[in-house]
């Protein structure tokens, strides 16, 4: 008779909140009831809301239990929930909650049905069909697929992917290297971890498509060393591949070579701009580069270098098993495909959100979010990290599209979402991002390194309702010097947040008490 199967997350949110604690529990009740269970560890299905999130398959189809305790056990096997019995915790059939089949899953839609590290269920999923497709049909097909996709790059700037390929393709050099950015600093962004964690090989088949169409041989994963669980998922993942001929000298027979080699980081955000990232792989101090020469003719150790965020990578597998054409139907304008989308914040249903471009704010703060956890009227919401604009709650219904977010001097980035009501004072945030800017520069270039320090202090007198218009009129005209001078985005989209600050809620620089109006 078969083992029962029972799915308990280890990723780092459902982890945070107990999902280890959850799969002893299991394991013992069952072990003292002489229930033979199957116990899986798989991926989070990003429902990060509903952590920890159990399923037990019954019947060949899978029952959900959500925000599962360790305590809650006993009462579970007294309910009868590896037969899907019925309790409090119980969602139901895990292909039939709305959070999930409303979504539009390209990138992530091994993430919670398989065991992260089997490459048995890997494989049963279409795994390395898209690396064995490429090898297929060569390397400048496999290029010319990517630039029909419209894939841009998903780290925040939206380059065409293609067009990079391209280039470091036709770059002359012996050693040629795939860089993969996993340094996921922004504030209320997860999709890389998830999919690290979740479905790491995944990322490797994309760095090894990238590689072969570029005719790199190596490549470097920099990952971010706030998330010590990925790096443990990730590096198993690594060996895991090696050992079964996906990655290494002569890949599955073909006369490919391409390895990949994780690296750590120090902390810094900086290190997230591609430059910067770098230099710390070479091993000196993460700061950042002077453009040009680009990293795609003299990157990583002076050598032709693609330059992709772990989104980006992991989207192209499917792009070339389904079609290129298929992806580029998704999406509106110049914004093809889909972008993991990831609500955090002040909001009731926390999670990743993957659905085509063009859906709005507002349609992920109400239909997947449900809305404020305070249930209080959304003030702003800023998208796109610590550097992203707020965006007023009027302009909710702004399609989420690179360029209808350029028109008003917002941008979509990582995919980050944060969400404030109407309580927040917007002053601090401005303030905010002017500090964050001052603690995280590299401190190479003086408009960010100087600019930033002195913006703190011009958004400390208008909150004191000192000299507002002069100061306001300070304020616009250091954010125009940052904006222009900076030598990368750190300083250069600092002015984003207090500027829209600046434009929307002008009010909230007023004193609290005392002072000027």
């Amino acid at each position: 008779m078969a083992r029962t199967k029972v799915f308990v997350p280890r990723e780092t949110a459902a982890v945070s909140v107990g999902a280890d604690d959850v799969a002893i529990a299991i394991a013992r009740k069952s072990k003292q009831l002489g229930t033979d269970i199957q116990l899986v560890r798989n991926g989070s299905w990003g429902a990060s809301w509903l952590e920890p999130l159990i399923e037990v398959e019954v019947d060949g189809q899978r029952i959900a239990y959500g925000n599962v305790a360790a305590s809650d056990i006993e009462s579970l096997f007294a309910a009868d929930f590896l037969g899907g019995g019925e309790h409090p915790r119980r969602v139901g059939p895990t292909q039939e909650i709305p959070y999930l089949i409303q979504q539009e899953r390209w990138t992530f839609f091994r993430c919670g049905l398989i065991e992260a590290l089997s490459i048995e269920d890997f494989r049963a999923t279409s795994g390395f069909a898209g690396l064995e497709q490429a090898l297929a049909m060569g390397s400048d097909a496999v290029i010319e697929a990517v630039l029909k996709s419209g894939l841009r790059g998903r780290g925040g700037a939206g380059f065409p992917t293609g067009i990079k390929w391209r280039t470091v393709a036709d770059a002359s050099g012996t050693q040629k290297y795939i860089a993969c950015n996993a340094d996921e600093g922004d504030s209320g962004t997860f999709s890389d971890r998830i999919l690290m964690e979740s479905d790491p090989l995944s990322l490797i088949e994309g760095m090894a498509i990238a590689g072969f169409a570029t005719g790199a041989s190596k490549g470097y994963v920099y990952l971010r060393s706030e998330y010590p669980l990925t790096h443990k998922i990730f590096g198993k993942a690594i060996a895991v591949a090696r050992d079964a001929g996906w990655l290494g000298e002569n890949i599955q027979g073909s006369g490919f070579d391409f390895d990949i080699e994780l690296h750590i980081g120090a902390g810094s955000y900086v290190c997230g701009e591609e430059t910067a990232m770098l230099e710390s792989l070479e091993g000196k101090r993460g700061i950042v580069r002077y453009k040009p020469p680009l990293p795609a003719l003299e990157g990583l150790f002076g050598k032709p270098t693609v330059v992709n965020n772990v989104v980006t990578l992991a989207s192209v597998p499917n792009i070339l098993r389904l079609g290129a054409e298929r992806y580029a139907q998704m999406g509106v304008g110049r914004s093809l495909g889909t972008l993991a989308f990831q609500l955090a914040g002040n909001i009731k249903r926390g999670g990743l959100v993957e659905k085509a471009f063009g859906v709005t704010l507002r349609e992920l703060i109400e239909d997947w979010g449900g809305g404020t956890a305070s249930g209080r009227p959304v003030k702003a919401v800023q998208v796109g990290g610590p550097l992203g604009a707020y965006i007023p709650a009027e302009q909710l219904d702004t399609p989420l599209d690179y360029e209808k977010f350029a028109e008003i001097g917002a941008m979509i980035g990582h995919g980050g979402i944060v969400v404030f009501d109407d309580l927040t004072n917007m002053a601090r945030l401005a303030r905010f991002a002017m500090e964050f800017c001052a603690i995280e520069s590299c401190g190479k270039c003086t408009p960010c390194r100087i600019g930033s320090t002195r913006g703190v202090e011009v958004i400390d007198r208008m909150i004191k309702g000192e000299e507002r218009e002069l100061n306001y009129d300070l304020l616009v005209e250091l954010c125009d010097t940052m904006e222009g001078a900076s030598l990368c985005a750190m300083g250069g989209m600092t002015p984003y947040p207090v500027r829209s600050v600046l434009k929307y809620f002008a009010d909230d620089f007023a004193p609290r008490q005392g002072g000027d109006a």
